[in-house]
């Protein structure tokens, strides 16, 4: 024996935010000269990739010299250095050796980018090494 049930749902319509016992008016709009700027944090690639295109020139490479020693494609690797791709670290770290970095040297150029990026648009001019509460510290935490 089946039961059937009719494939039809029920639309039951949510009651409108003022006609609720007891709720406050909702709040007027902020107009926008009075709005707190939003700033866009940098993504990691593109910190990342900005570290490896400023070291590459610096050293006065081309980018197929990079790529070759690196062993990675040069479309490829142009692409890390315009932040258009999220590299492995294992083509992070190739294209840092190849650079003569480790892959350390080039987190923490990268990690000390997005400090000076961020501390400029929020204000904070937290020293390094210190936490926001003064507590000391050492060393770099990352998170995917």
């Amino acid at each position: 024996m089946t039961s059937h049930v009719p494939n039809e749902a029920r639309v039951i319509p949510l009651r409108p935010q003022a006609a609720r016992p007891g709720a406050r008016p909702p709040a007027p709009p902020v107009p926008p000269e009075r709005r707190p700027p939003t700033v866009r944090e940098p993504l990691w690639r593109d910190l990342v990739g900005d570290v490896l295109r400023r070291e590459r020139l610096d050293q006065e490479r081309t980018l197929k010299e990079v790529a070759e020693a690196a062993r990675i494609s040069m479309p490829y690797l142009s692409e890390v250095e315009r932040g258009r791709k999220e590299a492995s670290s294992e083509v992070l770290a190739a294209a840092a050796g190849a650079l003569g970095l480790s892959l350390g040297d080039l987190l923490a150029r990268a990690q000390g980018e997005l400090v000076r990026l961020t501390s400029r648009h929020t204000g904070t001019g937290a020293r390094r090494g210190t936490s926001a509460s003064g507590a000391r510290f050492d060393g770099m935490c990352l998170a995917a």
